[in-house]
């Protein structure tokens, strides 16, 4: 009798827990070189959706990772990043820029594409996404 109540224990817990296939994963992609992130982490991004499209994603850039966020901001072939950027904030993507990289390079909010979000420290937003449960991703 007792190993039938832990039999009817177990498939209970088994029944109210989450299966693997609806979880939302949930991503940070933190960026710190535009140069040599921001086209290759937009393009990790992509693929990440198209594989995974209920995944949650958030990029946080600080440094000189802010400047493909920048209004006109172009990759090195002279393409904008604007497209690749809207089309992923359509898809969800949160983007946020880094308050204090800002006030460090004087820059201001206004200077940024409207799909940039701002948080007052980087790090501290990556810290906080990764303690919410949050793969860490460094394109």
């Amino acid at each position: 009798m007792k190993h039938l109540w832990a039999m009817a224990g177990l498939m209970a817990s088994l029944a109210l827990a989450p299966s693997a296939a609806s979880a939302q994963h949930k991503v940070v992609y933190h960026v710190d070189n535009a140069s040599a992130q921001g086209l290759k982490g937009l393009r990790s991004i992509r693929n990440h959706l198209d594989t995974d499209p209920k995944a949650k994603v958030t990029v946080v850039a600080l440094a000189e990772g802010i400047d493909f966020l920048l209004e006109g901001a172009k990759d090195a072939q002279g393409n904008p990043y604007i497209g690749p950027i809207a089309a992923l904030a359509a898809r969800g993507v949160r983007f946020e820029v880094c308050d204090l990289t800002l006030r460090s390079r004087n820059l201001k909010r206004e200077s940024f594409i409207q799909e940039a979000d701002f948080t007052p420290s980087g790090v501290v937003r990556i810290t906080q996404l990764q303690s919410d449960g949050h793969a860490y991703i460094k394109p």
